[in-house]
């Protein structure tokens, strides 16, 4: 997986802008980043999840996911070996990072087409 299309499969998902963050490229619905790239380094991702979420995602997939060190990763913060994803788990864990954070009204609008 590359930059690219991590960029590309985010800014697919409804409402997004690319902007930064701490110096690295991140993803908003509204005014909340649900994903960046680049962190910690180039050869990674984040998507912020629920804990909850990423336990799955880091059980089922260890070699694709990992918590973020510290307490952002205790609290979802979750790493995305872009080497190790497939697109389809990316836009899985996007899209869940994505709901995570969109906007009550953006998430009705989608729920009534």
């Amino acid at each position: 997986m590359s930059n690219a299309r991590f960029r590309k499969a985010a800014l697919a998902l409804p409402g997004v802008i690319e902007g930064a963050h701490h110096g690295h490229a991140d993803f908003r619905v509204g005014k909340r980043v649900f994903a960046t790239l680049g962190y910690p380094d180039e050869n990674w991702g984040m998507v912020k999840l629920t804990p909850d979420q990423q336990a799955v995602l880091v059980d089922a997939e260890p070699e694709m996911f990992r918590p973020v060190p510290g307490a952002w990763g205790r609290s979802g913060s979750t790493n995305v070996k872009l080497a190790r994803i497939d697109q389809v788990a990316l836009r899985s864990a996007l899209g869940m990072a994505w709901r995570n954070v969109a906007p009550k009204s953006l998430l009705a609008s989608l729920e009534t087409r």
